[in-house]
């Protein structure tokens, strides 16, 4: 059975969306898993501008209404199945169909991958609610730690577990959160830790996912290596290091147990 994973930020400008379709490409892409990606950003959606999806036939915006089934809404790229939002609908929803919708097709996927709105609202809500595991993208400052904070605990009162924190666009350490503060705040191992990277603006610029556009990037790498990890699967450790023999970051560590949470998880499932 497909896991759903919902990425979330209660913050616009961190990435999240980058985050979402370079991680559902490397899944598809390097683990060949069957990856449905959705964008439940309602209000502004742009899933599709990161994934080559201009102007799309049917989207979730038609599929939540009763347009469209959901199984007519799904665009290929780039090795991954994608569900985009509408740039000019303007009625209303019920956002709260989303698992629903999902739960018609989820049987033919090893994942599915939510991108969700940046709002406290029922739109995150509904992303929450449709999914089984949650990762927050957040940057290392201080408001937007406040805000991650506010999803961790909207999550926690829906029974939603959040599995991971995602730090992006790391510039200037010495004047940046460090791991341990956030971990400490928030009460979530973070499980990835990403420098700023030009990559992902040159990727969305061109319509392509991060994962996909540089595989070599540091922004590839270490989405390359949470998803290794949801996949079950040992990120391979350069020759260099294993020489040196240095030290792993707490990152590493905490990806090693999402690995076999997620691995015991999937196996009780089956």
């Amino acid at each position: 059975m497909a896991k759903t994973i919902g990425i979330i930020a209660i913050k616009g400008g961190v990435g999240k969306t980058s985050v979402s379709a370079s991680l559902a490409a490397d899944l598809a892409n390097r683990h060949k898993k069957k990856v449905l990606l959705i964008d439940a950003n309602y209000s502004a959606p742009n899933l599709g501008l990161h994934m080559d999806i201009v102007e799309p036939v049917k989207t979730i915006h038609d599929v939540l209404s009763g347009k469209a089934d959901i199984s007519h809404a799904i665009h290929s790229r780039y090795g991954v199945d994608v569900i985009p939002g509408s740039f000019v609908h303007n009625k209303d929803l019920n956002h709260f169909k989303l698992k629903s919708r999902i739960g018609k097709i989820k049987d033919n996927y090893d994942f599915v991958v939510i991108d969700s709105s940046p709002s406290m609202n029922d739109e995150i809500l509904s992303a929450m609610l449709a999914s089984d595991n949650l990762f927050v993208v957040t940057t290392p400052d201080y408001p937007t730690l406040s805000c991650s904070l506010k999803a961790a605990k909207l999550a926690k009162e829906r029974g939603v577990p959040i599995s991971g924190i995602i730090i992006n666009k790391i510039r200037n350490p010495r004047y940046e959160l460090e791991l341990e503060e956030i971990e400490s705040a928030v009460g979530i191992p973070v499980v990835a830790k990403i420098k700023d990277d030009p990559t992902h603006v040159e990727a969305l610029f061109t319509r392509i996912p991060a994962s996909v556009y540089n595989k070599n990037s540091r922004f590839s790498k270490e989405i390359g290596r949470l998803s290794d990890a949801i996949a079950g699967e040992k990120t391979q450790t350069s020759f260099w290091r294993k020489l040196f023999s240095m030290r792993f970051g707490k990152e590493e560590i905490n990806r090693q147990v999402l690995r076999e949470d997620f691995y015991k998880s999937m196996f009780e499932e089956e």
